[in-house]
């Protein structure tokens, strides 16, 4: 009964995406706030940003919509608007301050996702974005066993080129091997630093044993792209505005373009294929 429900209510959902990273700090959110930026600067697609991250909500802060509050209506909870086709749903919506800590155990964290999932009416969605909190914990289980009611394109993973990132990524790939969670590709971030006065690139994550490209290879999963560093990514989130739309000839920016091509791509294309199948 409960996954007819969760099918009733995600039928509408062309296609879902999930972000995950072995570790914090490597960047996923800001990478499934502008994810979902680039899939919305096409107006025809209609795109929802579901971050289930219980303990660390950071979406609403990124995409500029702190302070916002969850309205209730005939249909379920409604989502809070970026633009008319992009739609955000996060726990930070229901805390009185940003600054509230959430102390849940497992069992809560999980009824919270389901009713994320069965609750919020998000109409027919083109990409269903889901940011999910670091590591292979309840959150991430919770999440792949109630999508399983309906479809999961894939998951993005976000790393740095560290060694002490890609040993998590590791455990990360392995974990959507277990859970049968196709991975889309890797997406190294904070790729280098290119002085904007002298122009000379630095490594400021050095990757000592070849970096998400050299993993990649050795894994057989597909390296998306990779993201330098640019102060400005820091300052738009900061600011709760798209560094997309901020900075369009940063070389960051065409490199999230880049990816974003790759992942829309491979989401049509695990469509026909599915429907083939079918």
């Amino acid at each position: 009964a409960e996954a007819a429900e969760l099918r009733a209510r995600l039928r509408a959902v062309r296609h879902t995406v999930l972000v995950l990273s072995g570790k914090g700090g490597v960047g996923k959110s800001t990478f499934s706030a502008l994810l979902a930026h680039g899939l919305a600067a096409d107006e025809t697609k209609q795109v929802a940003l579901l971050d289930i991250d219980i303990c660390g909500p950071s979406i609403p802060k990124i995409m500029g919509l702190e302070g916002e509050q969850v309205h209730q209506s005939g249909s379920g909870w409604s989502p809070v608007y970026v633009e008319e086709n992009l739609g955000v749903m996060s726990v930070g919506f229901l805390l009185s301050s940003p600054d509230d800590a959430v102390i849940w155990r497992g069992p809560k964290k999980n009824g919270l996702i389901k009713q994320f999932l069965r609750d919020v009416d998000w109409g027919e969605v083109d990409y269903l974005i889901v940011d999910t909190p670091p590591g292979t914990s309840d959150e991430h289980l919770s999440i792949v066993q109630y999508l399983s009611a309906t479809r999961i394109d894939g998951a993005v993973i976000v790393t740095t080129p560290q060694e002490v990132s890609l040993q998590d990524v590791r455990k990360e790939i392995n974990f959507c091997h277990k859970v049968k969670l196709p991975i889309i590709g890797v997406v190294e971030n904070m790729s280098g630093f290119v002085c904007p006065k002298c122009k000379n690139e630095s490594q400021i994550f050095p990757p000592t044993t070849g970096g998400a490209e050299k993993m990649c290879q050795n894994l057989s999963v597909s390296l998306l792209g990779k993201v330098p560093l640019d102060p400005q990514i820091g300052k738009s989130c900061d600011s709760g505005q798209s560094f997309l739309a901020e900075a369009p000839e940063s070389p960051a920016t065409l490199s999230y373009k880049n990816i974003i091509q790759r992942i829309q791509e491979y989401c049509e294309q695990h469509h026909l294929q599915e429907e083939k199948i079918m």
